[in-house]
């Protein structure tokens, strides 16, 4: 069973190469009794996708694209989303376990009351998205994806980190965060930097926290006021 590392956070990723596992390709993700179990999917344009009280057991879902999708008591263990384009996405009251998120665009998604337990977010698209409730009981990585306009609110972040991110105007709202490892991203226009209680940098980030601090407060400079 492999792992992916940044720092001292570790994912325990799926284990779907295994000798002698095979995984039968499906026509739909909606399986009898709402259980759909060592599976290919993928390749796929749909108007809409929804799926509720519904299981995902060691499978891969590639090139998946989708007008609108709502995933509500979705439970997914060891499954690997890449390439896959979900617009319009609202997912809530959910469990992710050992799971992977590849080359996956989730722009503007909702996600709400979902659990969270090693699982990788990598080169992924969450722009504009609103994020809320959503608890990292376990190990969560976010590298190299793009969180612009992205709003975290009421959520437990402190197993979490991110790596080589774009944060641009990115928003922590109330929520825990003490020990969510920062190191390795440019937090210069963060927002709701009071949140961020406790968290992990490195010193050079201190210089990054304080211009979004400014920035946040929107300080006047004295050097910028005409004195005369």
């Amino acid at each position: 069973m492999g792992t992916r590392t940044i720092r001292r956070t570790s994912v325990t990723l799926p284990s779907l190469d295994e000798p002698g596992r095979y995984l039968s390709n499906v026509t739909s993700l909606e399986g009898g009794r709402g259980r759909v179990a060592e599976f290919r999917y993928g390749d796929a344009d749909l108007r809409a996708l929804e799926l509720a009280d519904t299981h995902l057991i060691d499978g891969h879902v590639a090139g998946l694209r989708t007008q609108r999708a709502r995933l509500d008591k979705l439970r997914i263990d060891s499954v690997e989303f890449s390439g896959c384009d979900l617009s319009s996405l609202h997912w809530s009251d959910s469990k992710v376990t050992r799971a992977v998120f590849r080359d996956c665009k989730l722009m503007g998604a909702s996600v709400e009351d979902v659990t969270l337990d090693d699982v990788l977010f990598e080169n992924c698209k969450l722009d504009y998205s609103t994020i809320t409730r959503v608890r990292a009981v376990g190990a969560v990585i976010f590298v190299q994806c793009s969180l612009r306009e992205t709003t975290f609110d009421a959520t437990d972040l402190s197993a979490a980190a991110f790596d080589d991110c774009d944060l641009r105007l990115t928003e922590f709202n109330s929520g825990k965060y003490r020990g969510l490892d920062l190191r390795g991203n440019d937090l210069s226009q963060l927002r709701g930097i009071a949140s961020l209680k406790q968290v992990v940098i490195n010193h050079a980030q201190t210089l990054q926290l304080a211009e979004a601090l400014a920035a946040e407060l929107d300080v006047t400079y004295g050097e910028d006021l005409d004195d005369k």
